[in-house]
């Protein structure tokens, strides 16, 4: 799973039309940063739309009470307050805790423990954690095993009346780098909605939810980005999103090399080591950015076989971009290529 707490190596890249139609609404951004990111909202502003200065502070507002909650950035944050605690009682948390917890059981139990919120002791001795120190070679076996010991999502019981987390072993941790930002996009649509807009495109560190059409009156574009470090900004595709959410999990500007062998930030809480270098991005769409998240993250770790079958089964559009030794190979499923996608 993720190794860079609330931060993922891949971007996706919102395409914006270059000039708005004669008469059409004017098209509005705001930016700025949450989760050790960016986020970045435009929007259609039609008749009755909010204030800029007014929806600007909702939306910076309801940041805040995401990182308050879930940032392990935060040590005064619910999550952290659970991490460093050793209880096994249960413990209160926010009813958005308990939304995104169990969102995050749910794939883990879809996908057979290839995505799990406690994989952090395994990505901390890594060395791709908050504050550890980076690896210049493997952990011992020993020291594998002993933090893997640590981890498994059935250690865990998310409560909705009262909201709680408990763990039922000692030393389990929650690390919701992985879907967190997915997350905060579903929050920053929810206030644009409730502000009585239509056409918006949401996007927070490249994880991004669309609703609606662009100024020039067809569904916002996305594109997905090349996973070479070095063609950085450069869109393999361009996906139209219709009232859609769209994530990307990749490793390529996360990883270290030892020996020849490059070991990727996305660590199989299964095996606890890295997955095999074949994937280099993996894209997923849902209608909710949260679930998209988790999901691109668990196709990652599953791999291209395993992740296009339980894809069909969930019925989820994804896009994998493979190495192939010499480039990129491109494989994506039925529901992806009905997105309808435009090379370039």
């Amino acid at each position: 799973m993720n190794g860079t707490l609330w931060i993922r190596t891949l971007s996706l890249l919102a395409v914006f039309a270059l000039a708005a139609c004669e008469g059409a609404p004017d098209k509005v951004t705001l930016q700025g940063q949450t989760m050790g990111t960016y986020w970045r909202v435009t929007y259609l502003a039609e008749d009755g739309a909010p204030a800029r200065a007014a929806l600007e502070t909702q939306l910076e507002d309801a940041l805040v009470a995401v990182n308050a909650s879930m940032s392990t950035w935060d040590p005064q944050a619910t999550i952290s307050q659970f991490n460093s605690g050793e209880s096994l009682e249960p413990f209160p948390i926010e009813p958005a805790f308990v939304t995104v917890v169990a969102a995050a059981q749910a794939v883990s139990t879809a996908s057979g423990g290839a995505f799990d919120v406690t994989v952090g002791p395994l990505i901390d001795l890594w060395g791709f954690g908050a504050g550890g120190e980076r690896r210049a070679a493997p952990p011992p076996a020993d020291a594998i095993a002993e933090a893997q010991a640590r981890v498994g999502f059935g250690k865990l019981v998310v409560r909705a009346d009262p909201p709680s987390l408990q763990r039922t072993a000692p030393g389990v941790e929650v690390d919701l780098s992985a879907l967190a930002k997915g997350y905060g996009v579903d929050v920053l649509a929810a206030v644009l909605g409730e502000a009585g807009l239509r056409n918006y495109l949401v996007d927070i560190g490249g994880e991004v939810r669309a609703r609606g059409v662009n100024d020039r009156g067809v569904p916002w574009r996305i594109g997905v980005e090349v996973p070479d470090p070095s063609a950085r900004g450069l869109v393999q595709e361009a996906v139209p999103l219709r009232d859609l959410s769209l994530a990307t999990s990749g490793d390529y500007r996360n990883f270290f090399e030892a020996d020849g062998v490059r070991y990727s930030h996305t660590i199989d809480p299964r095996t606890g080591y890295p997955i095999p270098q074949r994937v280099a991005s993996v894209t997923v769409g849902h209608p909710e950015a949260l679930w998209a998240d988790a999901w691109a993250t668990a196709m990652n770790v599953l791999g291209p076989e395993a992740g296009l079958a339980l894809a069909e089964r969930q019925t989820l559009p994804v896009l994998f971009i493979l190495y192939d030794g010499e480039g990129f190979e491109r494989r994506a499923n039925a529901a992806f290529e009905a997105l309808g996608t435009d090379e370039g």
